[in-house]
């Protein structure tokens, strides 16, 4: 039977848990510990051990060629983990860690399982601006190798009722730290070439990142999610509610007009929006993800609207877009991945 262990988000890191000391004997035993985050909740497991590795892919249901993003609990847990350290991680690593930033680094030989890097030369490392998160990590001792705890393809898990509610009885067992904070996964940048590279837009915006180290890129590939994946949600359908879901290029307008003719079919018709809209349509089911005033409200709320969605009987469902522009960025991300890449133009 899994376990399902309850501790206060706010940790004291020099108190001891046993909630948290029994979570962390479970990674050591190698097996699959769900734990929260800053962004989702993560499914943890020894990032140097191919059986618990595998015991990840397992419970989500995951692509083998898709890369996991390990996390630690201090910086100095690098040195052994990695290559070396580029001058201009070293800038993001200050500014920005803990925090919702992940790294590609060149890998140090022969210490991940190879399940973890999908056999690249290198790997995705971040720090967890979490209580919970670091004292589980520390506590094990280990790396920690986390996607997050959902099935592969459904919409990432906030609440610790999310992980149980797609993984009961997957897993060994899930540590209970209330509701996550900035409600999409960490930015991952590729520090491993000249210029870096945003290869998941999240957390920390491009424009926070320009700030520190001067011109970021974005991977093209995140338009199309085509290509061999560098680093974890750069390819296959992500965050998907059961019902398929359209993104709506034009205006509130176009979108009841889609809605009519949905509903003409006999179709029982969903529409995310935002708080500011609510009242502008007529469908079977509209919710509101946030504030379109503030982004980070519609980040924060995405992937519980697109779960709620699920407990509804909807059809279809209809999705306003975001201009791409700092967390933004990350939302239409998310939003493209959850409709498969379908757009309808107004």
């Amino acid at each position: 039977m899994m376990k399902h262990w309850i501790v206060e988000s706010d940790v004291d890191k020099n108190k001891s848990y046993p909630q948290i000391v029994d979570a962390a004997k479970f990674l050591q035993q190698d097996e699959v510990v769900a734990f929260p985050t800053e962004t989702v909740y993560g499914l943890g497991a020894n990032a140097t051990s191919d059986s618990a590795v595998g015991k990840i892919f397992e419970a989500k249901g995951r692509p083998s060629d898709n890369p996991l993003i390990v996390h630690i609990s201090n910086k100095g847990q690098l040195n052994g983990l990695v290559a070396h350290i580029p001058d201009v991680a070293e800038k993001l690593i200050d500014a920005y860690w803990p925090g919702p930033l992940t790294i590609i680094f060149e890998k140090k030989a022969e210490v991940f399982s190879e399940k973890v890097t999908a056999g690249l030369d290198t790997v995705a490392i971040r720090m967890p601006d979490h209580p919970v998160a670091l004292a589980i990590i520390e506590a094990a001792g280990l790396p920690i190798a986390a996607p997050s705890a959902n099935r592969s393809g459904k919409p990432s898990p906030t609440t610790a009722d999310h992980v149980i509610d797609d993984l009961q009885d997957r897993i060994a067992g899930v540590v209970d730290g209330g509701e996550t904070g900035v409600g999409v996964e960490s930015t991952v940048v590729d520090c491993t070439g000249a210029v870096p590279v945003i290869l998941r837009p999240g957390g920390v915006t491009k424009e926070q990142l320009e700030e520190v180290v001067g011109a970021v890129e974005v991977d093209p590939s995140l338009k199309e999610g085509k290509g061999a994946p560098k680093s974890p949600g750069m390819k296959y359908t992500h965050y998907a509610p059961d019902a398929p879901v359209y993104l709506v290029d034009g205006t509130r307008a176009d979108l009841q007009r889609l809605v009519d003719e949905k509903k003409a079919e006999g179709l029982k018709v969903g529409v995310m929006t935002t708080a500011e809209y609510l009242e502008e349509f007529e469908a079977d089911l509209i919710l509101s993800a946030g504030r379109r005033d503030d982004l980070s409200t519609v980040a924060h709320h995405l992937y519980d609207t697109l779960r709620a969605f699920n407990r509804s009987d909807v059809d279809i469902i209809f999705a306003e877009m975001f201009p791409e522009e700092g967390v933004g960025l990350a939302i239409m991300n998310r939003l493209q991945k959850a409709a498969g890449y379908r757009v309808i133009k107004g």
